[in-house]
């Protein structure tokens, strides 16, 4: 009889196949993950190296050939010329330093100036502390001699008795938030550079008191931003100290970008669906584009027919992207098509098109892409040619899935093709957590990102944040709430754009 612990060579076989498929899924993991770490972050594809990938792709038995129609090609659109940066920026102060010859010093009489040469450098003053001391004199009435004194009331500041002032508290949320330095690095940079000790834990303090003072102003911006109707969102993994335990747990940082507007952050512990209840006006009717996160599709069923989820092309793409290098022919043809979606938009936001033409260019161009787009992808699923868990197999079925909010964008102009501004807005953060590492505790988390949003506005718009910080943290003691609206960056911007005009004049 046969010893049934040994399996025939039909078994043998299928065993033997079934290791090399999971061999070669496992290859295109370990290849992904080493492109990822160490390979380029951009995916930007040249038209030769498109060309490469599409070698051969009219060979029979290739490639499936997904309709007959030919996608329309978009010209490239020629990039603005850069202008160059100046020498010597004409709106820096000058320090004049003459320099006279020492026959001319001994002897001035016997000599007469008949010209003279000039050079300029670029100089660079490195920036101080300065003891800002108000003196309030204090007055009594000639000839009464038991009159009360009088006195000068003193201005309203930031935090009474305290010795930090509008300046410094800019200082500090500006090289924090916006150039990236932790607190404990300020620390060492004020000692050693100035000689002023600031320790990080009253920096921290101050920190708590600038966003408590700045959280009218981060109200309003939030309420611009949710009240256009539509609003891209995304959000970012940020570490915090878990109190009592010298361990960090993991918060998100959710991004809310109004297109052509502001950006707006908010701080939450996890990334379930119930943080977008809190961050999403219940009164909320519109549209939000988000990528394919199942958390939207949950958030926006429970609000029923009052929000509409757009799709992200850019996460479509990078699936395919990935998947260039096991399958370079297909993801070629699918990159190409990209390509020629992306190229349309380009156009339409070098000519500055308003919703309308938007709408009609991409119903006569974009749509036909998509459709073909569309056609290729249930082909490809249908004959499954490509295993579900390859990288291949992966693009195809995110494609699918993801398919009736890609096409959102096709029925309103105002809607961008993908997330990406969104998540242009939130390259800052990621910056400064590679330096500060996670916050302090999960409270730090809501006072970072007013602090994020207020930088972010003044960024968006060309001010310095740290003049807009030092003028508003000096204004606002004196303030009232319904005054808030005159000093949000946008406002404050225009402000100065009409006092510069005005100086001109």
């Amino acid at each position: 009889m046969p010893d049934s612990t040994f399996p025939n060579a039909a078994e043998l076989l299928a065993r033997i196949a079934e290791l090399e498929k999971e061999n070669a899924l496992l290859r295109q993991k370990i290849d992904a993950l080493a492109r990822k770490i160490y390979g380029v972050s951009s995916e930007k594809l040249d038209p030769a190296q498109l060309h490469l990938l599409l070698q051969g792709l009219d060979e029979p038995g290739k490639a499936p050939e997904p309709v007959a129609a030919e996608a329309p090609r978009c010209s490239k659109v020629p990039s603005p010329p850069r202008s160059r940066t100046p020498k010597h920026p004409a709106h820096l102060p000058i320090i004049e330093e003459v320099i006279v010859p020492e026959p001319v010093k001994a002897a001035p009489e016997q000599w007469r100036r008949i010209g003279e040469e000039i050079s300029e450098r670029l100089d660079y003053e490195p920036a101080r502390f300065l003891r800002r001391r108000t003196v309030r004199p204090k007055y009594v009435r000639r000839g009464l001699l038991d009159a009360v004194p009088v006195i000068a009331p003193l201005p309203p500041a930031i935090l009474e008795r305290s010795i930090v002032a509008p300046g410094l508290l800019a200082q500090i949320v500006v090289a924090k938030y916006c150039d990236h330095l932790p607190l404990y690095r300020q620390e060492s940079i004020y000692w050693t550079r100035h000689q002023v000790w600031l320790p990080r834990q009253t920096m921290a303090e101050w920190m708590g008191l600038a966003a408590d003072w700045l959280k009218p102003i981060y109200e309003h911006i939030r309420s611009e931003v949710l009240s256009r109707g539509y609003v891209q969102v995304d959000e970012t993994p940020i570490r915090y100290l878990e109190p009592g335990h010298g361990r960090t747990k993991l918060g998100y940082l959710w991004t809310c970008h109004a297109p052509r507007g502001d950006v707006v952050f908010h701080w939450q512990t996890s990334r379930a669906a119930s943080c977008l209840e809190k961050i999403i006006p219940v009164d909320f009717r519109g549209t939000i584009q988000c990528d394919g996160y199942e958390a939207y599709d949950c958030f926006a069923k429970g609000r029923g027919e009052k929000i509409v989820l757009a799709g992200c092309l850019a996460h479509v793409r990078r699936k395919f992207y990935e998947a260039k290098e096991t399958a370079p022919k297909v993801a070629g043809w699918f990159l190409r098509h990209f390509q020629n979606l992306y190229e349309l938009e380009a156009q339409l936001r070098q000519s500055r098109a308003g919703p309308r033409r938007r709408h009609a260019e991409r119903a006569s161009l974009s749509r036909s892409v998509l459709l073909r787009l569309h056609r290729a992808l249930v082909r490809l699923k249908t004959v499954r040619r490509y295993l579900p868990k390859s990288l291949m197999g992966r693009a195809i079925d995110h494609a699918l899935n993801q398919w009736p909010a890609l096409l959102v964008f096709l029925e309103d102009g105002r809607l961008e093709i993908d997330n990406n501004l969104v998540e242009n807005a939130i390259r800052p953060t990621a910056i400064g957590k590679k330096n500060w590492l996670f916050f302090g505790e999960a409270a730090a988390g809501e006072r970072s990102a007013i602090l994020y949003t207020i930088i972010e506005s003044c960024r968006r718009r060309g001010i310095d944040p740290f003049a807009y910080l030092r003028d508003v943290f000096t204004r606002l003691p004196s303030m009232t709430n319904w005054q808030i609206k005159d000093i949000t960056p946008e406002v404050w911007a225009k402000q100065q754009c009409r006092t510069a005009q005005r100086a001109a004049a």
